[in-house]
């Protein structure tokens, strides 16, 4: 019977981490970013379960959310982020940029692993305020973010990005909506300290018929991170965005 529970140790530990270089672990983590216009379909119906039904079956180990409602009256004053993490099985923490409608309005991190830690930085947004939520795992941190329309904001922002990603004690990711593309002033100035994971090349906006890219996750360019799978999610009604997702090993 020891034998047996040893055994079973043995090919949970295997299946949680591989050991390469030299016996250094390696964990492969699956990141999803999806600005999901608070459940509002291109075809004008609100469904929140068919914003999780794309969740799931991408199967992230995180996603991170932006425009999400929380207890408004146009979402019905449903919590839409504790909605969409319990039809997902999935922890949710959310971070408020604005009073709306009767309730809230920011970015969201839906998560399989308890959060350590959670951490919300307001960000500059000259037309409407913006959030940055910051979430701690075990072994990696997870941002999820909106970056303001207007271009000095974003320039602005890097700022508490750069910040960010220097004061990390483990590997750190950024997600989100940008608003940005990747020849914008904005985009030149990011690449320079940060690594696109997601393909920059490949549209994510408007979700019928894309025509632009402003939805990333990144890495800063000191961390070693190797990309296993990327894609920008098939998905042309759920949202105004189509979600992009990575499998990344680091």
């Amino acid at each position: 019977m020891r034998l047996f529970a040893i055994i079973i140790l043995s090919l949970l530990a295997t299946a949680c981490s591989s050991h390469i270089d030299g016996g250094t672990p390696h964990y492969d983590l699956s990141l999803m970013s999806y600005n999901v216009r608070s459940g509002k379909g291109l075809d004008n119906h609100r469904d929140l379960d068919r914003t999780a039904a794309v969740i799931r079956a991408a199967m992230p180990d995180v996603v991170a959310l932006q425009e999400i409602d929380s207890v408004t009256r146009r979402s019905d004053k449903v919590d839409v982020a504790a909605y969409l993490g319990r039809k997902c099985s999935m922890y949710h923490t959310f971070s408020k940029a604005i009073d709306f409608d009767g309730g809230g309005y920011g970015v969201a991190i839906l998560s399989h692993e308890r959060p350590r830690s959670v951490k919300r930085f307001a960000l500059p947004g000259s037309e409407e305020a913006r959030t940055l939520l910051v979430v701690e795992f075990k072994r990696y941190i997870f941002v999820s973010t909106h970056l303001s329309l207007t271009a000095e904001d974003r320039l602005a922002s890097l700022g508490v990005i750069d910040s960010l990603a220097k004061a990390a004690t483990k590997p750190i990711f950024f997600a989100g909506d940008w608003n940005a593309t990747p020849d914008s002033e904005f985009g030149r100035t990011l690449s320079q300290t940060m690594q696109y994971l997601t393909d920059s090349t490949q549209c994510t906006f408007p979700a019928d018929n894309p025509r632009t890219v402003i939805d990333y996750i990144v890495a800063p360019r000191t961390q070693l991170v190797k990309v296993l799978h990327r894609e920008v999610i098939d998905e042309p009604i759920a949202s105004d965005h189509r979600p992009i997702f990575v499998k990344v090993k680091f």
